[in-house]
Parts: C-alpha cells; sequence; structure tokens
C-alpha cells in the first residue's frame, strides 16, 4: 500500500514554476521582442515627426546624405508697386435739404413725382396765396393814402416858408409842418415795406427747388395747413451727382497724405461694393478732417465722386482704396516666397547648385500677389514658392515647375505660384499610397 503511494507521487507531474529552466526564457524572450517593437516605433515617428518652419539662425543641415525636396520657384522681378490705403467708407451727399415752407398756408398743389430729378429751380409746390395778395393790396391803398398826405403837407411847408419870409406866419408854424411832412416821409416808407413784404410772402407760396438733386418721398399730402415751425417738411431733396464718401484711417498715413495733397497732388480713390468686389466708382480726393478722433486714433477724409448713373447712393457703405503713392522699379517677390521667422522675414534663395539659401530680407507694401522687398533680393533672383515647410539652408531641392519634369535650378517657372504644401494635407487622404522618397543625386556626396 505504500509503495503505490509513493509511486503515484513520483509519477504526478511537476507544476510549471518548479521547471525554471523551460518556463523562464520564453518570458524573457517576449519581453526583448515588445522591446525592439516599442524602440522601433518611437525611432519611425521620430524620422517622420513633422518640422516646424525653418528660420535662417537654425543650424544649416549637410545636403550629403539627404534626398533632395522638390519645391516650386519663381524669380523676384522688378516694377511698380501702387501704395494703396484700404479703409470703409459711408457714401454721404453734398448737400441733404429738407423742403420747408417758409409761410403759414394751405398747401394747393405738389409739382414734382417721388424719386425724380430736380434741378435747381424747379416748381416743387404751391401755397395758398389769396391772404396774402390781400395784404398786398391793402399796403398798396394805405401807400396811395400817406403819399397824399405827404404831397399836401409838402405843398403846405413850401407856403409857410414863403409866409415866414414875408413875417406873415411865425416860425413855430413852420417847424411844425416840416415835422408832419417827415412823418409822411416815414409812413410813407412804412408802406413801401408792407408791399415789399406782401410780395415776398406772394414769391414763397411758390416752392422751387434750393438744388439739384433726387426728390425723395413726399411728406405732406395737399390740403394739409403748413407752418414754418413744423418739422416734417414737404420732401427732401438729396444731391447725389457729385457725390462724396467719407471714409476714416489710420492717424499713422496723415503725414504722407497731407504731403501728397499739399504738393499739389490728386489722389486716386476707388469705391467698392460691400464685398469688394465690384469697383463702383472712382474719385479724387477732396480733403481731410482738422482733428484726429481720441477714441479711436483715425481721421477722417472726404473724396469726391461723379455719380451721373447712381452707382454710389447716399448712406450705403463702400471699400475704399486710396492710392497715396506709386514705388516705381521696386523689387518684387512673390507673396508665398515671404517666410517669417524669430528673425525677421527671410526667403530662400534657389542658388544654380541645386540648394537654398535662406535670406533675411526687409520688405515693404504689397498687393495680392507680391511684395516689394527693400534689401536682401535683387531681381532676377529664383525663390522658393512651393515647398518651404521642411528646408533647411544649403539643402538640396529638384525643381518642378507647373507639374512636369523637374527643370534646372533657377529656371522660370511655368505657371503661377501656389500655395505651400502642408505634411498634415499630406496625410489627409487616409487611404492614400505614400508618395515615393526621391533619389539621392547622382552627383551627391555619399
Amino acid at each position: 500500500m505504500d509503495e503505490s503511494v509513493d509511486r503515484k507521487q513520483v509519477e504526478a507531474p511537476l507544476p510549471v514554476e518548479t521547471v525554471g529552466p523551460v518556463a523562464v526564457p520564453r518570458r524573457r524572450l517576449a519581453r526583448l521582442a515588445w522591446t525592439v517593437a516599442l524602440v522601433a516605433a518611437a525611432l519611425i515617428a521620430w524620422h517622420y515627426w513633422p518640422s516646424g518652419a525653418p528660420t535662417p539662425n537654425e543650424q544649416s543641415q549637410g545636403a550629403s546624405g539627404a534626398p533632395p525636396q522638390t519645391v516650386r520657384d519663381a524669380p523676384a522681378t522688378s516694377g511698380d508697386m501702387p501704395i494703396v490705403i484700404d479703409a470703409l467708407g459711408t457714401v454721404t451727399p453734398l448737400a441733404t435739404i429738407t423742403v420747408k415752407t417758409q409761410i403759414a398756408g394751405k398747401l394747393m398743389a405738389v409739382g414734382f413725382q417721388e424719386g425724380q430729378m430736380v434741378k435747381q429751380g424747379d416748381f416743387l409746390a404751391q401755397i395758398d396765396a389769396r391772404p396774402y395778395q390781400a395784404a398786398l393790396a391793402q399796403a398798396e391803398a394805405q401807400l396811395a393814402k400817406d403819399s397824399a398826405s405827404l404831397d399836401q403837407a409838402q405843398a403846405d411847408l413850401a407856403r409857410y416858408q414863403t409866409l415866414e419870409k414875408q413875417d406873415s406866419i411865425s416860425r413855430q408854424q413852420v417847424e411844425d409842418q416840416t415835422f408832419t411832412v417827415a412823418q409822411d416821409k416815414a409812413a410813407v416808407t412804412s408802406d413801401q415795406a408792407q408791399i415789399d413784404t406782401a410780395k415776398l410772402n406772394i414769391s414763397y407760396c411758390r416752392i422751387v427747388a434750393p438744388t439739384g438733386g433726387r426728390v425723395g418721398l413726399r411728406l405732406v399730402d395737399p390740403g394739409n395747413y403748413l407752418q414754418p415751425s413744423d418739422t416734417t417738411g414737404i420732401v427732401v431733396i438729396t444731391q447725389i451727382d457729385p457725390i462724396s464718401v467719407v471714409f476714416s484711417t489710420a492717424e499713422d498715413n496723415l503725414p504722407q497724405i497731407a504731403a501728397r495733397l499739399n504738393s499739389g497732388a490728386k489722389l486716386s480713390v476707388a469705391a467698392y461694393d460691400r464685398s469688394n468686389a465690384k469697383k463702383l466708382a472712382t474719385g479724387t480726393l477732396t480733403t481731410y478732417d482738422n482733428q484726429i478722433d481720441l477714441t479711436t486714433g483715425t481721421f477722417k477724409l472726404r473724396a469726391q465722386f461723379d455719380n451721373p448713373d447712381g452707382a454710389l447712393f447716399p448712406n450705403q457703405f463702400v471699400n475704399v482704396k486710396l492710392l497715396v503713392d506709386t514705388m516705381s522699379g521696386a523689387t518684387l517677390a512673390p507673396n508665398p516666397a515671404i517666410q517669417i521667422g524669430s528673425s525677421g522675414s527671410f526667403v530662400y534663395v534657389v542658388n544654380a547648385d541645386s540648394t537654398v539659401a535662406a535670406r533675411n530680407v526687409t520688405t515693404g507694401p504689397g498687393d495680392a500677389k507680391n511684395t516689394v522687398v527693400l534689401t536682401g533680393l535683387k531681381p532676377g533672383e529664383n525663390v522658393v514658392i512651393d515647398g518651404v515647410d521642411r528646408l533647411r539652408d544649403g539643402a538640396r531641392v529638384v525643381v518642378r515647375n507647373g507639374g512636369g519634369a523637374a527643370s534646372a535650378p533657377g529656371a522660370a517657372p511655368t505657371d503661377a505660384a501656389g500655395q505651400h504644401r502642408r505634411h498634415a494635407q499630406d496625410q489627409s487622404a487616409p487611404n492614400a499610397a505614400p508618395s515615393p522618397t526621391p533619389s539621392p543625386s547622382p552627383t551627391a556626396t555619399p
């Protein structure tokens, strides 16, 4: 019995933990495999991780062991660059007049159509003139009466003066008659003034346009009794040809604008619609305000436009482009070539040996296509306009313009400058196959 139990205990399999020389090597191999995989993934991520835009002050990388980068270039040119100030303006009429009555009376008739164009002196409205015509007749009758009294007084004065010379009348009677003549003359003058006032009131009954322009909506209907104290008026006339645009710009632009105007130059101003796509009219800057707004640090300017077709409408918001001056013979670089680094603006110049050089530049004004380069670049030098993301000073490049075969370094591009390509855009298509890495040039040093 004891022998059978001992035999079972001997034949029973031992636990795995006791078989150390067999289990332990398998665990170590698994851990080692995971470690190698993690290191490989880290190296791959480090190699393909996108780098930021380089600056000229960063450490240059040698081109001996790196494949050439595919870029596009364009030459710097020499040309004229207009100096333009963009602003937001409001179309402001040169004259806006609310036509009101100058006398009290009933509105008898209206002589205009809403929205029509009128000239200065055109008939607009008629006020009942009968009360003022009656006042004129009364003043004329009073003038006739006072004129007759003046004639009688003057005749009596002449007789009194003759009698005084004959010592037949006292001196006091002559003086009294002289005062009577003066009073009658004053009465006649007053009557004439009354007549003139009545005639003026009659002329006010016929209301005419004080200036040319466009008539607005009628504000009162015939049959209403109007008074000079009415604030509404009859109609509003707005002068739209010519018309002006009032806009504001920063006070830093004042010295240059003032110098140009004081020299007698005519500064051109273009007005565009709200979307800044369609030009509405072209005018001339006439003047600027006499003070700067302390709140915004800007000052106002006024430009005048011929507006025969009514393209500019009162109180319309427009985009304004003021041409202050033009730089002649300036060095122009395409806008995509201008890069911003820690030391300022710089460009990548394509050398004849298929390498690029980062060069600091000083930029000036620009437009939608080009930027003026004041220093650091000469006309004729080719600059990289696409593919600058992973470039470094001294890097080897392959210039491809227009999507065709690689062109010689410094050759003129066959199409317009494109936008910068970004590493994120290369990774935007999840199922796209990776682009092949260009092989090193045969002339590259190993």
